[in-house]
C-alpha cells in the first residue's frame, strides 16, 4: 500500500489533513442522525457494532495523542486474531457501555486535538520515517492510511444503518488510491494469474478509476497504459469494489448479482474477484 507522497507546501496545507477533517466531520454528521438503537446494530466489520466502529476511530486517534491505553478486557471475542486486534479491542471495550452520543462527543474532542497537532507540524516531522500498518513509511503516509481507515469504518457504520453517503470527495478519492495499491499483490500472489496475462479493474461511480495490472516473469505490476484487449476486465461500482477489497462482501454474491461484471477470461476474472479481500 502507498506510504505517502512527499508533496510541496507546508504540512498544515497538505491535502491529507483536510481529508482527515472531512472524514471525521462526515462521521459526526452521520452520528447526529442516529437513533439510540442504531448504535448497537451489527456491522459488516466482524464482531463490531456501529458504536464499536466509532470507538475504534476515537481510540486510534487518542493513542496517537499519547493518551493512556485502557486495560485489557477479561477476554477477547473470536473476531480478534492478533496483537493489533487486541490493542484495538482495548479501546473499544472501554466504550461498549457508553451511549453512542457520548462516544460521538469524544470524537469531536479527539478530532479537534489531532487537527491542532497536525496543523502545527513542520515538514521535517511530517516527512520523518514512521511505523505504519503496512510497514516502514513516513508520518504523512501513515496519515494517508488513517484517512482510508476512518473512511472505511464510516462506510461500515453507514451500511449498517441504511444511510449511504460520503462516496465522493477528497477522502473517498484517497480511499480509492489506498484500495488500488495492493492490486498487483492480489493478481500475482493471491490469484496466481499466469505470465502474460493482464487484468483491468474498471471502477465507476462517484469515484472512478481504471487500473491495469500485468504479469511478466512471475511478477505482477501496475501498468502505465491500459491495454485495449486485456485478458480480463473486471467492472464494478466504487462501493462494491471497496467492500470486496475490505472483505465486507461475498464475492460470489457480487458476481451473481452482477454488481461485478467480467469481460474476457471469466475463469481468471472470477479467481481475481474471489481473492480481492486483502485489507481487513
Amino acid at each position: 500500500m502507498m506510504v505517502g507522497d512527499r508533496g510541496e507546501g507546508s504540512v498544515g496545507e497538505r491535502p491529507v489533513v483536510d481529508e482527515l477533517e472531512e472524514t471525521w466531520r462526515s462521521i459526526d454528521d452521520l452520528g447526529r442522525a442516529l437513533e439510540a438503537a442504531d448504535w448497537d446494530r451489527p456491522t459488516d466489520c466482524p464482531g463490531w457494532t456501529v458504536r464499536d466502529n466509532l470507538s475504534h476511530v476515537v481510540g486510534t486517534e487518542a493513542a496517537l495523542l499519547g493518551r493512556e491505553t485502557p486495560p485489557e478486557p477479561e477476554a477477547y471475542g473470536p473476531h480478534v486474531h492478533n496483537d493489533i486486534g487486541r490493542l484495538n479491542e482495548r479501546w473499544i471495550e472501554a466504550r461498549r457501555g457508553r451511549p453512542g452520543d457520548q462516544v460521538l462527543e469524544e470524537l469531536r474532542e479527539v478530532a479537534a486535538a489531532r487537527l491542532e497537532v497536525l496543523r502545527a507540524m513542520g515538514d521535517e516531522e511530517f516527512l520523518a520515517d514512521s511505523w505504519t500498518p503496512t510497514g516502514p513509511g513516513t508520518h504523512e503516509g501513515f496519515m494517508h492510511i488513517r484517512v482510508f481507515d476512518c473512511w472505511a469504518h464510516e462506510q461500515d457504520m453507514r451500511r449498517a444503518v441504511g444511510k449511504p453517503g460520503h462516496l465522493s470527495g477528497s477522502a473517498a478519492e484517497r480511499a480509492m488510491t489506498q484500495l488500488s495499491t495492493g492490486l498487483p499483490y492480489v493478481v500475482g500472489k493471491r490469484a496466481g494469474a499466469p505470465d502474460g496475462s493482464t487484468v483491468v479493474f474498471d471502477v465507476h461511480g462517484p469515484v472512478a478509476r481504471t487500473i491495469a495490472v500485468g504479469v511478466e516473469g512471475g511478477r505482477a505490476r501496475a501498468l502505465d497504459a491500459v491495454p485495449d484487449t486485456p485478458t480480463v476486465r473486471i467492472v464494478a461500482d466504487f462501493e462494491t469494489f471497496a467492500t470486496l477489497v475490505c472483505g465486507r462482501r461475498d464475492p460470489a454474491q457480487a458476481l451473481a448479482d452482477r454488481r461485478v461484471r467480467l469481460e474476457g477470461d471469466e475463469a481468471l476474472g472470477r479467481t481475481v474477484t474471489e481473492h480481492l479481500a486483502y485489507i481487513f
